[in-house]
């Protein structure tokens, strides 16, 4: 058998018959890519363009509209298995750096070394999945919750298991099938294979819930494209993931409308806790609780790490430590101000403690002889649910309605800053969250009250007819 003299590695001058003829059964087509300009006349796509620069190796090229597409290496290893990883991106409209960004010639270069290293290691030759990114983020979120709270903590994101990866009957626990997402490459992911998961979603799944699944596997997608150096993958997986049409943000946007309580509502929502604390045994913890969530509109997650030296009575403010959402540094608390009431309330809760103890505990009971139970320790608040079951009595006790969720105290906060016509950056300083955020879900209460403020700038232009009105002097 005589090899192709053509570039195209794969098409060979073999015998057909009692003659000899071209075998093009294991031809692939490539195209030219050498240059930016041949490189943005192809068809923008989700599928690599593959040429050919050795034996069972390809760089496969992704055309991306108004920015840099990406370059890939296609390992063949038989018997039907191949790898495909990323390199980098092309120079279409950044220059290259010979780093992230490369050149034709630098990803053939790249391509090749790649190429060597993966004959001299078959076994590490498996292309990232989705589901090896979704159980990795399972477990480092476990790992965090477990070192937070120190104790073994299975996180919320195993809510993906049901959604995406699938997992095996345990118990009464029936099994549930994997997505067929799961098991689609990360390098072959397209934006629409993820809108296609995100539409088969249970239509009765509530916005909220479905859009904290959805954060969970784009933050689960986004680790391993940082892992893996796919400069491509980000726009694939914001795009792909985006609610269509905006639905599922209108959706959020009116329950936080149907979630703001009046100043009224809020005082009934106090009184009724302050009440059930009272009449459960409480010793006030629960009180406190919802007060300094109320005063200062910050998250549970937030509010359960303050300590006692988080309390600056001169200075009438609380130091909310910060969320830990995000990434990059961040201080460590933001100061909020609160009226002398919510300081007196604390004062059981600061007075002979130390300043590093946790500030807001509450008592653990434990069960004992006779199918009772009686207290044990005290400690502070854990798990973010612990609120749920006595709000349910307290949200009843002050006939609000089922919407109005511990959250909504959050959602008044904001408002309630708002409509002092405080500054929006400001307001997101202050609830440790972005202008963007703030603008985004609270665009009703940001209108008015700069309709309140440009009514205050209004003043009488036009000309007056004179007054027949005489003044007696």
């Amino acid at each position: 058998m005589r090899a192709c003299a053509w570039p195209c590695a794969h098409v060979y001058w073999t015998r057909v018959g009692h003659g000899w003829g071209w075998n093009r059964a294991r031809k692939v087509k490539d195209k030219e890519l050498d240059t930016r300009e041949q490189r943005l006349k192809l068809r923008p796509r989700g599928k690599p363009y593959w040429r050919s620069v050795g034996p069972s190796l390809h760089v496969g090229y992704r055309r991306l509209k108004n920015r840099d597409g990406t370059w890939s290496v296609r390992h063949y290893l038989g018997e039907g298995k191949y790898t495909i990883d990323a390199i980098g991106a092309a120079d279409d409209i950044s220059d290259a750096n010979d780093d992230t960004v490369l050149t034709w010639w630098q990803a053939v270069d790249e391509a090749r070394e790649h190429g060597a290293s993966r004959a001299q290691n078959p076994n590490d030759a498996s292309p990232l999945t989705v589901r090896q990114a979704v159980e990795s983020h399972i477990a480092e979120r476990d790992a965090r919750e477990t070192r937070r709270r120190g104790r073994p903590i299975r996180s919320d994101a195993h809510r993906l298991e049901r959604y995406v990866t699938g997992r095996e009957q345990r118990g009464k626990r029936k099994v549930i099938a994997a997505a067929k997402l799961a098991d689609v490459a990360l390098h072959d992911l397209t934006k629409k294979e993820l809108s296609k998961w995100r539409a088969g979603l249970p239509q009765a799944m509530k916005a909220t819930a479905k859009q904290r699944l959805v954060n969970d596997l784009k933050s689960a997608l986004n680790s391993a494209t940082d892992a893996n150096r796919n400069p491509m993958l980000p726009a694939v997986i914001k795009e792909g993931l985006k609610a269509p049409n905006g639905h599922d943000d209108e959706t959020a946007t009116e329950l936080r409308e149907n979630q703001i309580l009046t100043s009224v509502q809020l005082d009934q929502a106090l009184r009724a806790t302050q009440t059930f604390d009272a009449e459960n045994g409480w010793d006030g913890d629960l009180y406190r609780l919802v007060a300094v969530l109320a005063a200062t509109g910050a998250r549970l997650s937030q509010v359960k790490r303050m300590r006692v030296g988080h309390v600056q009575r001169e200075a009438s403010r609380l130091m909310v430590p910060t969320s830990r959402k995000g990434k990059g540094k961040k201080i460590a608390s933001t100061p909020v101000p609160v009226g002398k009431d919510v300081l007196e309330l604390l004062l059981p809760a600061t007075t002979g403690r130390s300043s590093d103890a946790t500030l807001l505990e509450r008592w653990r009971k434990r069960q004992v002889a006779g199918n009772k139970w009686e207290r044990d320790t005290r400690g502070p608040w854990d798990a973010t649910n612990e609120l749920d079951r006595p709000w349910r009595d307290i949200r009843k006790q002050a006939k609000l309605s089922d919407e109005i969720v511990p959250y909504s105290l959050r959602h008044t906060s904001i408002v309630r800053g708002l409509q002092a016509l405080l500054p929006v950056q400001l307001v997101a300083r202050l609830h440790d969250t972005s202008v963007a955020m703030i603008e985004k879900h609270y665009t009703r209460w940001i209108a008015h009250g700069l309709e309140d403020m440009a009514a205050k700038a209004v003043v009488s232009l036009l000309p007056q007819k004179p007054s027949k009105v005489v003044v007696l002097r």
